[in-house]
């Protein structure tokens, strides 16, 4: 049963993160039905001041290390990157684990908790623009980059700031039930429960070559999206036989003509989705697709939701 929580503060800590934290747990809507919490606010040392991401702002915690003893949960929010992490908070947070409490990390929370090696063999995620790094860092973690949070059991990880609304509503509707899940979503104005993964947000920019050779090439195919390509035509545009220009292709992008030519439609047909009205039928002729059946079949392969739902979220008023 979740009864007490302990959010595990660190210096130079993410406030909006911390805040999610605080909105579902720390906040006591007992009379709206929903369990009131113990929450602490840990640091390593109670009552020294710990600064934020943003200047000037200071956050105090009541608890020192001690707070976490009797958690259920012990949550992690963001902070600043670092190379190395207090070794008495990552032993705290090993130890509280061992002794029953599952832990949850928000965005980049996920590195601290990979320095406790909690995160070994197991799958996460954090922030897409940190998986890189964090996969660097912890390369024994399995690391999903697409998905909005991962829940192991005893382990949640979220990804980027918004996600970490999600896995901690998903906490409590697995420990609480639906009812108070969405009892607390409904006083968040947020949804109970997000479809896709963080793939929708994830910046998709031109794969960049290495050298120069196939840029007109490549520049030309950007301007002539809607219309049909084979490796033979784009070849002989080339000057080069069939083979060599696939060797080349792949060799200078990462990918092959195909595979790039379908991510560019899809990034194309992000910005029509964002940034006009056009039907779906419409889009789909527009980028070279053809049907709107082909668009969404790439489109939810790489975006992870239907061009339908991306519209709905990213659409320009």
């Amino acid at each position: 049963m979740l009864k007490t929580v302990a959010a595990l503060l660190i210096d130079q800590l993410a406030p909006f993160e911390f805040g999610v934290v605080c909105e579902v747990f720390g906040i006591d809507r007992s009379d709206d039905g929903v369990p009131a919490f113990d929450f602490r606010v840990c640091g390593e040392q109670a009552g020294k001041p710990l600064r934020t991401s943003i200047p000037g702002v200071l956050v105090t915690p009541s608890h020192g290390l001690e707070g976490l003893e009797g958690a259920d949960l012990v949550a992690l929010p963001a902070a600043l990157l670092r190379e190395e992490y207090p070794p008495a908070v990552l032993e705290a947070i090993r130890a509280a684990h061992a002794r029953g409490a599952t832990v949850l990390s928000v965005c980049s929370g996920a590195f601290l908790l990979g320095a406790s090696g909690l995160l070994d063999g197991r799958r996460c995620t954090t922030h897409w623009h940190h998986i890189a790094e964090f996969q660097r860092r912890f390369p024994e973690a399995k690391t999903d980059p697409d998905v909005l949070f991962v829940d192991e059991g005893d382990i949640i990880t979220s990804a980027g700031t918004a996600a970490g609304i999600d896995a901690c509503l998903h906490l409590v509707r697995r420990e609480l039930g639906s009812s108070v899940a969405t009892l607390i979503a409904r006083r968040m104005v947020v949804p109970p429960q997000r479809d896709g993964g963080q793939r929708q947000f994830v910046e998709l920019p031109v794969p960049e070559c290495s050298g120069d050779s196939l840029q007109p090439v490549l520049a030309w195919m950007l301007d002539h999206l809607a219309e049909e390509h084979t490796v033979a035509g784009l070849a002989r545009r080339a000057a080069l036989s069939e083979r060599t220009f696939a060797r080349r292709f792949v060799a200078e992008t990462g990918t092959t003509p195909h595979k790039w030519l379908s991510t560019q439609r899809v990034l194309h047909a992000r910005r029509l989705l964002e940034d006009t009205t056009l039907g779906i039928e419409e889009i789909a002729r527009e980028c070279g697709f053809g049907t709107a059946a082909l668009l969404r079949h790439h489109f939810h392969r790489l975006v992870g939701v239907s061009p339908h739902d991306y519209r709905r979220s990213f659409a320009a008023s």
